[in-house]
């Protein structure tokens, strides 16, 4: 299976894998499993990061590509047709723009979106699988 990991799944598992649930330890541990983080994750971390609203725990935003490949995770560029076609994703369940292209990026790959987000579930109806 193939999944795609919200920005704060990626971050709890790099610096404080304890938040996350078993079921989502035991995926991200298996080597059979296809784990991917997008680029928009790295662009939110940084962005929230530098406006003071994102703690990190003395990671710096520039460590995580490298954390990501370090645990053996793939990284998802955002592709041109994603990101023209944004404006497809009309169900306004989430004010977050960030999480909004990481629900679309999920939708369009036809990944598993991990995310503890209540709000992420709402897009079940227009075609996200979400993991939890």
């Amino acid at each position: 299976m193939t999944y795609l990991l919200d920005s704060h799944t990626f971050i709890w598992s790099v610096i404080d894998p304890v938040k996350l649930p078993t079921n989502v330890s035991d995926i991200l541990e298996d080597p059979h499993q296809s784990i991917f983080i997008s680029s928009i994750s790295f662009w939110e971390i940084a962005l929230k990061y530098a406006l003071g609203k994102l703690q990190l725990n003395g990671v710096e935003p520039i460590e995580f590509p490298s954390l990501a490949k370090e645990v053996g995770f793939d990284i998802l560029p955002l592709d041109s047709a994603e990101a023209s076609t944004y404006h497809l994703l009309q169900a306004d369940w989430h004010r977050d723009p960030f999480d909004r292209m990481l629900i679309w990026q999920a939708i369009q790959q036809k990944m598993v979106f991990i995310s503890a987000d209540k709000n992420v579930a709402k897009y079940q109806s227009v075609g996200l699988t979400v993991l939890w």
